[in-house]
């Protein structure tokens, strides 16, 4: 991987320029065991208990995420899924790979996209011969083929269902990386970004953290019926997963659609809190700004909101 992205490969050019040379060591055998003799299969379960059982390939795209997240996002990150501390949560990390996959050699967004007029990505109906990238006309954000973010999502114990509908959209085989834009009342309820900008700037100590998925916190907690081991049937697993709190991706998210808003002090203050709380979110702001295409929106957005950021 070193030696292919000193040569300027990137993304998924890189990925699948590194399969090659893995499946030609993999060839040379009659059969692959690990050491206790248990044959191991090219494709297999990248999803089953028992190691020998996930496939030669899963180990092959674990590696490559793995190192692709030490590079974009620092080593905690590529540990994480073995309990390393310091890592940052798993929607950042699914973004950064989603991010990291969609460049291309020649330093552009991957192949199907082109830039619409708002800076948002538009992108053409997909052609079924490609393989590596592909998209749904005229939605904003950023695609990839389904097979390709599970193929990393699953070897880094990433469940993609956990985020449907929340960072991403996944639709007749093309998953989608929502754009900043389409996440606002997520992140800030009905009341809108208005509401929680008037906040922050009344109140500068109030926590981020507490002004965001503010229909969330005022659920309800699940209700569980006595001396039964599953939930009560009325609370479903959309509820259980929005009752996850904001995390650091959403609040860079929340920055961003502060900037666009143009409410410069609540940006501030939210900027503040956050170099409090420790160096995350700025971690991931830089992160993400290196990797969000140029001419993007989300790119102009963050390179924005990061000229906030007291020097």
């Amino acid at each position: 991987m070193e030696r292919l992205q000193s040569e300027s490969i990137r993304g998924a050019d890189l990925v699948f320029a590194c399969i090659g040379p893995a499946l030609e060591i993999y060839s040379k055998y009659s059969k692959v065991e690990d050491a206790e003799g248990r044959e191991i299969p090219l494709g297999g379960n990248p999803e089953a208990a028992d190691p020998h059982e996930r496939g030669f390939l899963a180990y092959v795209w674990e590696t490559v995420g793995r190192v692709a997240l030490e590079q974009v996002l620092g080593t905690a990150e590529a540990k994480a899924r073995n309990g390393a501390a310091g890592a940052v949560e798993e929607d950042a990390r699914l973004t950064a790979l989603f991010l990291w996959t969609l460049q291309g050699t020649n330093g552009q967004s991957g192949s199907g996209t082109t830039t619409a007029e708002d800076g948002e990505e538009e992108v053409d109906e997909p052609n079924e011969d490609e393989e590596e990238t592909t998209s749904s006309k005229k939605a904003k954000g950023f695609t990839l083929v389904y097979d390709v973010v599970r193929r990393f999502a699953q070897p880094l114990g990433i469940h993609l269902p956990d985020w449907e509908g929340r960072i991403l959209e996944t639709k007749k085989g093309v998953v989608r990386l929502l754009a900043v834009s389409e996440r606002a009342k997520q992140l800030f309820g009905d009341a809108g970004a208005s509401a929680v900008a008037d906040r922050l700037e009344e109140q500068r100590e109030v926590s981020p953290q507490m002004l965001l998925f503010p229909e969330m916190q005022q659920a309800a907690a699940p209700k569980i019926k006595a001396r039964r081991k599953k939930a009560d049937a009325t609370v479903s697993d959309d509820d259980l997963q929005g009752r996850r709190g904001a995390t650091t991706l959403d609040r860079v998210h929340a920055a961003m659609l502060l900037q666009a808003s143009g409410r410069a002090n609540a940006l501030r203050a939210l900027i503040k809190a956050e170099q409090q709380r420790g160096p995350d979110f700025l971690r991931l702001s830089n992160a993400l700004s290196a990797l969000y295409p140029t001419g993007s929106e989300e790119k102009r957005l963050i390179d924005a909101m990061l000229l906030a950021v007291p020097r």
